[in-house]
Order: structure tokens, then sequence, then C-alpha cells
């Protein structure tokens, strides 16, 4: 069972790597999906042993979490803010530094990915309106996004699994994680105006697709959608269940008398639900073996430590360009010592930084390019790469020097 497992394994995270498979049209969640399937059809892991791999508790956080952000998405919430900030477009590097700063705070309360849905449309037709070249702008949305989500245990997929599975404390992961990230957060606003200079005020054409077709505002709702992200975030430093909380919070806005359930659960990102759920199982079936043992005893050996803070952030960023942060943090979790908070936090910041060196880094990065496209905006795989890799290597910089400063 032990080379079926090992196999299953292999295959699936190469599938990942990836991102398809050759005259198939499986993504990544189909691969995931397909591999803990296997893992079970062929005996690796028994059904019982196979659900019960499934961490519930980051499940439903991350569940919860997708119905708050979708009451704000619905209510035009997103769409509003975007809309406020616009209005500086007239003054490109003020327009972009309030953009990124709002971005990144929003994805550090909010899941990164909803952030970048609500605001990608406005912007896009905003910059292109004001006769601005989008790209830097719209580089600046993704970027911001990410680094943003690296400060809170909330703000993006990874980082919850990480607060779950090390039974991290809110206030404790905000005050490592939150100053690295702002320092991350000025860095990536420094490198994008430097690449951009003279070249933020390029005319693009508006293409016939780019209408407004975003939310209209309905304040009363958006008003219920801002009082729970308050409520969320004041319970989060409570010792209650983060998971429960959240629940709590989203079952509330679930009672509406405005807002249909369907509309609200329509807006929940069941793709990386099913993922979540996926990987678990593969990453279990592969402890099995006891693989992941061996390998951190053959890294020390070697001078390597995976499990202390510099070496865990090093090979997050490596292996979350390999196979994106979600997966790479899945398989890591397995290496760390749940007596040092420190390597925690560092894979959380590290595997979040490093989304922004490549397109496929981070689910943010495609959502805006896709986004981007209907309006007639190409952002390519170079284009992003261009700013992305000095953007990474400057915020993977600042931690290791956060690191350094903390020991």
């Amino acid at each position: 069972m032990h080379d079926w497992a090992l196999l299953l394994f292999a295959v699936t995270y190469a599938g990942i790597a990836l991102g398809h498979v050759p005259g198939l049209a499986l993504d990544r969640t189909g691969i995931a999906l397909l591999g803990a399937i296997a893992m079970v059809a062929t005996g690796v892991l028994p059904m019982g042993e196979a659900l019960a791999s499934v961490s519930m508790p980051t499940i439903l956080l991350l569940y919860a979490l997708m119905v708050v952000s979708a009451q704000l998405r619905l209510s035009g919430g997103y769409t509003a803010a975007a809309v406020a900030v616009s209005r500086l477009a007239g003054r490109p590097r003020l327009f972009l530094a309030i953009l990124m700063g709002l971005s990144g705070a929003l994805s550090a309360l909010l899941v990164n990915d909803i952030v970048c849905l609500g605001f990608t449309p406005v912007v896009a037709v905003a910059t292109l309106r004001a006769g601005l070249n989008p790209v830097p702008f719209l580089l600046g949305l993704a970027m911001a996004s990410n680094i943003g989500s690296a400060a809170t245990i909330i703000g993006n997929p990874q980082n919850m699994l990480i607060g779950q599975v090390g039974h991290l404390g809110f206030a404790r992961f905000l005050a490592f994680c939150a100053p690295p990230s702002l320092l991350a957060l000025a860095g990536a606003y420094g490198v994008l105006l430097r690449l951009y200079r003279g070249r933020l005020q390029t005319v693009v054409e508006l293409s016939d697709s780019a209408g407004e077709d975003w939310p209209v505002l309905d304040r009363h709702q958006c008003r219920k959608g801002v009082l729970a992200v308050v409520l969320l975030i004041g319970l989060f430093f409570t010792p209650w269940p983060r998971e429960l909380v959240a629940l709590t919070v989203a079952a509330w806005l679930l009672a509406s008398r405005q807002t249909a359930t369907r509309d609200l659960l329509g807006r929940v990102d069941w793709h990386l639900i099913t993922l979540f759920c996926a990987l678990f199982i593969v990453i279990r079936g592969l402890e099995t073996t006891g693989v992941p043992e061996w390998l951190l005893a053959a890294s020390r050996g070697a001078g390597f430590d995976p499990a202390r803070p510099v070496g865990m952030a090093l090979l997050s960023a490596l292996l979350s360009n390999l196979v994106s942060n979600v997966p790479a943090v899945m398989l890591l979790v397995r290496f760390l010592d749940p007596g040092d908070p420190t390597a925690w936090y560092s894979l959380a910041l590290a595997s979040t930084f490093a989304g922004n060196l490549i397109v496929i880094g981070s689910i943010a990065n495609l959502i805006v390019i896709e986004q981007a496209a209907r309006h007639g905006i190409r952002i390519s795989f170079r284009e992003h790469a261009r700013a992305g890799i000095p953007v990474t290597l400057l915020s993977m910089a600042i931690l290791l020097g956060w690191l350094a400063l903390l020991r």
C-alpha cells in the first residue's frame, strides 16, 4: 500500500503543479479530488480514516468567512469602496497608494480572493476612463491583496489552515505578521512606482465589454456586512473557537428578510473548499508511508531544518511557486513543531508573499488577470513576473530581516 500511496501522491502533486492533465479538462481541484478518491479506492485509506483526516474546524471557518464576504459583495460594499478610491484617478500616485492600502487592509480582514473579485472590474473601468495605464494599478491590487492577507489568520485560506492546525492565537499572529506585511506593502508600492515611472498614464482603448455590471450599493445590507466583520474581529480575540464564532455570525446573515439564501451561498467558493478537503485526504495518504518523517530527518542531517523559521520560509517560498501556496502549506505543516509558533508564522508569511512571484502563485493573481481580460486589458505572464519577482524578493528580504531581528 505504501507504493500506491507514494505513486498517487506524486501524480496528484505533479498534476497540481502543471495545473492540468493533457487531454482532459481537469483543473487543480479536479486533480486533487481524483487523487483523494484514488487513495480510498485503492485501499490506502479506509473511508472513515479519509473523512476523519479532513480538518472540519478549518473548513467551517473558511466557509463561514466566505458567507460574510459574500454579504459585502452582494450589498455592493466592495464596489462602493472601489468606486470611492477610483475618484482619485486624476492623481495616479495617490490613487495607487490608497488602492493598495485599502485592498491590503480588506484582505487582512476577509478572504483576499473575494476582495479582488469585487475591486477588479471597478479599477479596470476607472483607469481606462481616466486615461491611465491599468496594468500597474491592477498588479498593485493583486499584490497588495496577497501581502495584506498575510497579516492575519483570516486573510487567506492557507493562513486559516495554519492558525487552526497550529492552535495559534489571533492577537499574537497579528502582532507577529502585521509589521512585515506593512513593510512589504510599502515596498511593493515603491517597486511598482519605479517600474512604471513615466508610464502610469499610457492611454488604452476602452473595450465594448467594459460595462458597469457590478452590484448597486444597498446601504442597509452593507452596514449589516460591516457589522458582521466588526463582530467577527472582536470575537476572535476571545477564547471561543473561531469556527463557531464565524458560523454564528454567518447564520445571522443567512437569517435575512431581503437577501435570499441561494444568493449568499452562490458566492461561496465551493471549488476551493473541495480542493481543501481533497488535499487533506491526499496528505493523509502520504503520512501512512512515513515519508514525511524520513524527509525531515534527512534534511536535518544535511544541515537544513525545515522546522526552523528561516528554513521553513525559504522552503515554502520555493514550493508555493511549484504547486501554489495552499497545497504547499498543506504539506509543510506536517514538518512544524507545535511548540514553536515562530515557524508557523514564518510559513504563513512566506507562502503568502511568494504568491506574488509568478501568475500561478496565488488565486488572487488569476482572478485579477481573468477579470481584467474581460475589459480588454492583457496582463501577460512576463509583465506580471517583471513586477512580481522584485516585489517577492523584497518581501522575503523583509521577512528574513524580521526573523533575524526577533531572534
